[in-house]
């Protein structure tokens, strides 16, 4: 009797521990960033000198702490950009770099650096593949080309393009997939190869890709319509797969739209979804920061845009 009553006692407490901790960038004299918590204790000291606009007092959001700049006295690694750590002040990885910045996330993951090698991080930081190809590309319909003993090249513009090098493919566990020898439509061209088809779905989630392959036509005349070359019903077919499910600090299903040739719409934000564990509550990703705006006000507003257009340009050649 005693014994349950200490664990009835004990459940507030252990409630409360489990809240997130409210923590703050600061910064320094000198404009060095670090993190301190709600009563003033440093989890991270000040020694970095981040790029990005930041107010001191900031909040921390997310399950993670990023820095996006340079630590002072330590180089940069290559082909990496700023440093992630726990909100506990563990550091984590550092960011592989893309477009002046640290990687997006894309299906879930993102890419880091360690030693010269890519490999992926997920939302909570925790390495979901470790890093050891020379590059990896951003996963697309549950697949990843990767590189070794290939190197960047400087093309005219200022990107690099990958030269050289074995290449190969892997799946979301990191493991190297074959292409088939057998193959359909329901499979994935890579390259003029293909591979099989990733997803897989209990009733529940096939429900929920329903909820969207309803409104297909309608999204796919939203997002055509501004397209400049007239496209083929087929052409303008989308397709609706699950790239992430929810688990610890992630209650949602994210739903990415892909088009006919299975290539991800767009890879920041646009047309993506979030749909709550329970399947009832829809949203739509309004931002690379991923805030979330209920679907129906996102798809009156994108309706409005695509109405608009059309009335601009009424010669457009996908009317909806």
């Amino acid at each position: 009797m005693k014994k349950l009553l200490l664990t009835i006692l004990l459940l507030p407490i252990l409630s409360f521990s489990q809240e997130k901790e409210i923590l703050k960038y600061f910064k320094s004299k000198d404009s060095l960033v670090g993190v301190k918590n709600q009563n003033g204790k440093i989890i991270i000291p000040a020694q970095f000198k981040v790029f990005s606009y930041l107010e001191d007092g900031e909040l921390v959001e997310g399950e993670t702490i990023h820095f996006d700049g340079d630590k002072v006295g330590q180089q940069r690694e290559k082909n990496a950009w700023g440093y992630i750590y726990d909100r506990k002040g563990k550091f984590l990885y550092q960011p592989f770099l893309y477009d002046n910045g640290a990687d997006y996330f894309s299906e879930g993951v993102r890419r880091l650096v360690k030693n010269g090698k890519v490999g992926f991080a997920d939302r909570n930081g925790k390495i979901v593949i470790q890093p050891e190809h020379d590059f990896v590309s951003p996963f697309n319909y549950g697949y990843a080309v990767f590189c070794d003993g290939c190197d960047w090249e400087k093309t005219n513009d200022e990107h690099k393009s990958i030269v050289g090098g074995k290449w190969g493919v892997m799946n979301t566990h990191g493991q190297t997939v074959q292409p088939l020898v057998h193959y359909s439509d329901k499979d994935v061209d890579i390259d003029g190869k293909y591979y099989p088809n990733p997803f897989q779905y209990n009733e529940k989630e096939k429900n929920i890709l329903q909820l969207f392959n309803q409104q297909s036509k309608k999204l796919s005349g939203i997002y055509y319509v501004n397209f400049s070359n007239k496209l083929s019903d087929d052409e303008k077919k989308l397709f609706f797969e699950i790239v992430e499910r929810p688990k610890e600090n992630f209650p949602y299903y994210q739903v990415n739209t892909y088009d006919y040739r299975k290539k991800e719409l767009d890879m920041l934000y646009r047309f993506k979804f979030l749909v709550s564990e329970d399947g009832k509550t829809l949203y739509a990703i309004d931002d690379f920061n991923e805030k979330k705006k209920p679907f129906a006000e996102w798809l009156k507003e994108e309706i409005k845009s695509a109405e608009d257009f059309q009335k601009a340009h009424p010669d457009t050649p996908n009317q909806r």
